[in-house]
Parts: structure tokens; C-alpha cells; sequence
């Protein structure tokens, strides 16, 4: 527990003295001390986090960090885990080594790492040919495939980041209206 102390005696002033309102007399030198803590200063220190804290002599301990307390162990090789490395995966707690080892060996089929941004690629089928004016039939091309892939993946996942789907409405509204300006210029040329 902190201690306050008294600005004169440099003793320190027990916790009903704190946070009181007015001037309060030291109890050791009389003088008058106006005090303001938070009240965690005055609160008796809790254990540490269950889990997250040190290990105690009974209790099991990590395998990879030997002084902290274990939590769970890991589902698939048995090794005891901390907090820091308990991974969930699958409902399961797993640790790291065996996560690597899974990828490596591609025996875990639910983890994904990475994916395919299709709304990246149909807004870049799109605006790619834009700038280049000689070769602007690209578009003929570019602008229905971009638009298959809109409505091909627009409800698929789209990163392991969260983002929204403003790529995929901007690509389908660049292919429409090139698709439009194609139609309307074999009209009107013919």
C-alpha cells in the first residue's frame, strides 16, 4: 500500500486523513495537510490476475515460461500454458509450437493466414486501363470480368482484417457504366 506523506514531519498520514474535505492536522506535528489520492493509493493490493501472474509454489507452471502460473493445457500435445501462450483455436487451447508445427506440415485444414482480396482486384481491373487513353478497349475485357467477380465474391469473406464492401460497389458501378459507354458507343458508331 502507498503512502502519503506530511509536508512538514515527512511522516506518513494514515488513510482517513485522505481525500477528506478541509485541512487536516498531521497526528505526529499538527500541521495542516490537505490531501487529494485516487483511491486505488489507499486500496490494499489485490493478487495478481488469476492466470496472468506469478507462479506460486503449488500451482503448475508453463512450459515455456516456467515462473508464470499455467492456465490450460495445450489439446493437442499436453504441455501446460500461461495467458500469454494459450492461443484459441477451433474451442480448443493450443500452444504456439504446435500451431507452427500444424501449418508447417499442413495438417491444420481451419487456419487461414491469408486470403484473396477480391474487391482489390475488380476496383484494379477497373481503374488500371482508366489512365491509359490508346488503350482504352482493355475495358471491353476488364469491365465484365470485374463485374462477375462483384457479384461472384461479394459475400465472400473479404480480409482477416475487418473492412467494407465500398471496393466491390465502386468496381460494379465503374464496370456498369463502362459497359453502358460500350454499348452506347457501338450504337451510335454503327
Amino acid at each position: 500500500m502507498a503512502q502519503v506523506y506530511c509536508v512538514k514531519c515527512r511522516k506518513p498520514l494514515p488513510p482517513d486523513l485522505l481525500n477528506q474535505p478541509g485541512v487536516n492536522k498531521c497526528r505526529n506535528c499538527g500541521t495542516g495537510n490537505r490531501t487529494w489520492a485516487f483511491p486505488a493509493l489507499v486500496r490494499p493490493p489485490e493478487g495478481p490476475p488469476k492466470g496472468a501472474g506469478f507462479k506460486i509454489e503449488d500451482d503448475a507452471a508453463c512450459f515455456n515460461h516456467p515462473n508464470k502460473r499455467a492456465v490450460a493445457p495445450c489439446a493437442w500435445c499436453g504441455r501446460f500454458l500461461c495467458s500469454l501462450c494459450d492461443i484459441g483455436f477451433d474451442n480448443q487451447h493450443v500452444c504456439p509450437t504446435c500451431l507452427e508445427r500444424g501449418k508447417r506440415e499442413h495438417t491444420v485444414e481451419r487456419l487461414e493466414t491469408q486470403r484473396i482480396l477480391y474487391d482489390n482486384m475488380a476496383l484494379g481491373l477497373e481503374i488500371w486501363p482508366l489512365p491509359l487513353i490508346f488503350t482504352a478497349f482493355i475495358t471491353i475485357v476488364s469491365a465484365p470480368t470485374a463485374l462477375f467477380i462483384v457479384f461472384r465474391y461479394l459475400k465472400a469473406p473479404s480480409s482477416l482484417l475487418p473492412r467494407t464492401k465500398i471496393r466491390f460497389y465502386i468496381a460494379g458501378a465503374i464496370a456498369v457504366l463502362q459497359i453502358v459507354g460500350w454499348i452506347a458507343y457501338f450504337f451510335y458508331a454503327l
